[in-house]
């Protein structure tokens, strides 16, 4: 009966640590956001922004989460160094005034069709150039998997929605460069040992 006993313990235990809150700090080596515009109708401007920094929390059970992000604007590449410089400038990104863009979601909703819950998208504010616009991205894929050599968990995906740079004040070229611009958020983080409270939802 006392071994009975102490395996419920232990299987309870386990339970309980499952269902915890886990909090994940972004991989700067594997999380980027990807931006692309239509230019005057014919082929797409792509771009990246990044190492993206900061953490994300998962309530599993409770199908919710926070997630806080930061990016460095000055890192925008597009792999043409004086299109990068005037992406940079005052009537774009204005990267001397705004150097760094917020993302902040404290609303995530879960798809479980799969088994284990699972994030299937994330509403949030984006604050660019010091203006908040609402941003939801959607989850196109996401996975976890141990880290095969600090044996923690690793959980990413791939994420996806559009804004409109004229409601952030980013004017310039319109209509012939268009307003929508998609962006495309890859991202990897690996599970802190021990999860701050702070970072709960």
């Amino acid at each position: 009966m006392r071994s009975i006993a102490l395996a419920l313990c232990a299987a309870g235990a386990a339970a309980g640590a499952t269902a915890a809150p886990a909090t994940y700090d972004l991989d700067p080596e594997h999380s980027f956001v990807h931006f692309e515009v239509l230019h005057f109708g014919t082929a797409t401007i792509r771009g990246r922004l990044g190492p993206a920094r900061g953490s994300v929390t998962l309530d599993r059970e409770a199908r919710n989460g926070l997630v806080s992000i930061e990016l460095p604007m000055h890192s925008v590449s597009t792999g043409l160094a004086p299109f990068d410089a005037h992406l940079r400038r005052a009537d774009l990104l204005d990267v001397e005034a705004h150097p760094i863009a917020w993302f902040v979601a404290r609303r995530l909703r879960f798809d479980a069709a799969d088994g284990a819950p699972a994030p299937s998208a994330v509403e949030g504010e984006l604050t660019l150039r010091g203006v908040s616009l609402g941003l939801t991205l959607s989850a196109r894929r996401f996975g976890c998997h141990p880290h095969p050599r600090l044996q923690r968990e690793v959980c990413g995906g791939d994420f996806e929605g559009e804004i409109r740079r004229s409601a952030a004040g980013i004017d310039y070229g319109l209509p012939f460069v268009a307003d929508r611009v998609r962006i495309v958020v890859q991202v990897e983080g690996l599970r802190r040992e021990h999860s701050d409270s702070a970072d709960r939802p």
